[in-house]
């Protein structure tokens, strides 16, 4: 059954897909069956950048566990880095 559960996220960004390195401007976050993970069904992000056609896009299907565990890492990373006054505010 599909979820239809899915959020689109404005960012800044570049990613690597099969022709190379392109600027993202969007992540489609969803829950529901992913294509390539053996999960019923997984935290699937793709990185896009639509006006660059489809192949301007990274995917990643993630299990719960993992995602939280991304999740949590990266807020400890930008904590450690923002506590360091590394962070560069836009």
């Amino acid at each position: 059954m599909c979820t239809m559960i899915v959020q689109k996220v404005p960012l800044e960004g570049f990613g690597k897909g099969a022709g190379g390195w392109f600027d993202m401007n969007q992540a489609n976050v969803s829950w529901d069956h992913p294509f390539h993970a053996p999960e019923e069904h997984a935290l699937n992000i793709d990185f896009v950048n639509e006006s660059h056609g489809p192949g301007a896009r990274v995917a990643v299907e993630l299990s719960v566990e993992s995602a939280r565990q991304l999740v949590e890492t990266i807020q400890t990373v930008l904590g450690e880095a923002e506590g360091k006054g590394l962070l560069k505010e836009t």
